[in-house]
């Protein structure tokens, strides 16, 4: 069974489920995801899509990163 993600939930709730996430959005270029504190501050309200658009990364490239991890990222 693939693990499930939801574009539109808070990346604090997906790590809390899959801490591995973390390690996979660092790969992306989402470095500020390992800063202290950010991941209990700003990831309890940005979400994976809010994130892609912020950092600019096409979603095609998020999708494709965390299928390769065995996640399938529901619309």
């Amino acid at each position: 069974m693939d693990k499930l993600l939801h574009w539109d939930e808070p990346i604090f709730n997906l790590v809390s489920r899959y801490p591995e996430v973390k390690d996979i959005m660092v790969e992306l270029g989402f470095h500020d995801i390992a800063k202290p504190g950010m991941l209990q501050t700003a990831g309890r309200f940005m979400t994976l899509s809010k994130g892609i658009s912020l950092k600019k990364v096409a979603m095609e490239t998020v999708e494709r990163t965390f299928l390769q991890h065995g996640f399938t990222i529901q619309k």
